[in-house]
């Protein structure tokens, strides 16, 4: 298309293009961009002097972005009439990569979150959300440097299916009568009904793209967030088809949990009976039925066997770890252990949950950064709201738009541009040269404005 919302694709630019899980980025790309709605107009200003800034540092000119205004939100809606066009969603199509602020969703009967729309319509189905601490923000943890995680949070299925029906309507009365009358469970026929579903397809395609990345970014374990010991089929499906996924398809480049105490057991003692190993990874063996135990002894001889010849003598140490964890226990572990999580892959709610508790230990939303992603596009975003009170007074923290480039830019594999960001927006933090919310927090803070904390990071450029 020569025109999306009636605005000409800048003749100057080129298109990204995607082959499998690849980028082909030109030295030209043209990125969509959302400016969002109420602080998101200040942020958003902000955001690309840095970027464009940091990429003049990186390539000298010989590479640029060459940004496209597509339109959501309340200027769509004043503009068009409509909360998102479908020019827009056709725009972040055809060029693979964008980028947003905040968006508001009205308030009114029928009218979804724009996020969730987008993130349907285009399938992006991995919510992918980095948190990790730069040194001089405020944080409410004792050693908040140990906090450096990626959480995979599936984006399509779990509670974000939308599948519900409210209590006392003809639709939950049926569901509710076939559960019971059918299938003998005693739900309360006053219920409001929601259906969780998680499929294969679309755990093992999140998995995937978790497993991809640590080894892309050297990471060194994935661990599968579930509640499995209670909903078995849903998400102790997720924690199977997960680790089903990771040997089909990465067999070579991981190793889990259970097959490192496996392999450890043998190299530490090379004489040891298959039978011996199984007791030492199953603490109640000889509690066990007679089938049980000849499980475990039969998963020993097929570890062995599989993978000896490739992980033993120490070489499963350099592998990508799979490991799971119920996601009750993973709250607590990421305050109390955090250092020792990296990637962590969850179904949706408990993604949803687990990113903003981590986001807290770090400094908040204002310095957490978004991405939704699926096979054919990516939209990069604020995790934070529209905090309208706030909206063109310049004194909002831009830092989860301008992390959010940092994300965009390692997808485009334009890794000079992210780490030059992040350099300098940490020494920009570390002179204590900061917006509102976090100088009211730091002693001895110079307190910015949205516009003049952008230009201290070019400075530190």
């Amino acid at each position: 298309m020569a025109t999306f919302n009636g605005i000409e694709v800048p003749a100057d630019g080129q298109k990204i293009t995607v082959h499998g899980m690849k980028l082909n980025v030109p030295d030209n790309p043209i990125i969509p961009f959302i400016e969002g709605d109420g602080t998101g107009r200040d942020i958003w200003r902000a955001s690309q002097r840095v970027f464009d800034a940091a990429v003049h540092k990186a390539y000298a000119g010989a590479r640029r972005v060459v940004w496209y205004e597509i339109y959501a939100g309340e200027k769509a809606f004043n503009q068009f009439g409509e909360w998102l066009t479908d020019d827009s969603v056709k725009a972040i199509a055809e060029f693979v990569v964008a980028i947003k602020g905040p968006l508001t969703t009205p308030v009114g009967g029928g009218i979804r979150s724009l996020n969730v729309t987008l993130r349907q319509v285009l399938d992006l189905y991995a919510c992918v959300r980095p948190v990790r601490y730069f040194s001089g923000v405020p944080s409410p943890v004792k050693q908040p440097e140990n906090v450096d995680v990626v959480i995979f949070r599936e984006n399509t299925e779990d509670v974000y299916a939308g599948v519900e029906f409210a209590s006392g309507t003809e639709r939950a009365s049926e569901i509710i009568s076939l559960l019971n009358e059918k299938f003998g469970y005693k739900v309360r026929t006053d219920s409001g009904v929601g259906i969780k579903p998680i499929s294969p397809t679309g755990t093992k395609r999140l998995v995937r793209r978790a497993i991809q990345y640590a080894l892309d970014f050297s990471h060194p374990s994935v661990t599968l967030v579930h509640k499995g010991n209670i909903m078995k089929f849903t998400e102790g499906a997720f924690r199977d088809w997960g680790y089903e996924l990771a040997k089909e398809e990465f067999r070579n480049l991981i190793v889990t949990e259970r097959e490192t105490w496996i392999l450890d057991n043998r190299e530490k003692n090379p004489e040891i009976s298959d039978e011996a190993n199984a007791r030492l990874i199953e603490p109640g063996f000889d509690q066990m039925s007679e089938k049980q135990r000849a499980a475990a002894v039969d998963e020993v001889k097929e570890t062995l066997a599989a993978i000896w010849g490739s992980h033993g003598s120490g070489e499963w140490k350099n592998k990508v770890l799979i490991k799971d964890r119920i996601a009750d226990s993973i709250f607590q572990q990421i305050l109390i252990r955090p250092d020792e999580y990296s990637i962590l892959a969850t179904p949706n709610l408990n993604g949803d949950y687990l990113s903003d508790a981590a986001a807290a230990q770090v400094g908040g939303l204002g310095m957490a950064p978004g991405a939704n992603i699926g096979d054919e596009a990516a939209v990069f975003e604020a995790t934070h709201g529209t905090a309208p009170k706030y909206a063109d007074k310049d004194m909002v923290n831009p830092s989860s738009v301008i992390l959010s480039g940092v994300m965009m830019f390692e997808h485009m594999g334009w890794r000079e541009v992210s780490d030059a960001i992040i350099s300098a927006l940490t020494k920009t933090i570390q002179q204590k040269r900061v917006t509102y919310d976090l100088h009211r927090q730091t002693e001895g803070a110079t307190k910015l404005t949205t516009s003049e904390f952008a230009s201290a990071i070019i400075e530190n450029l």
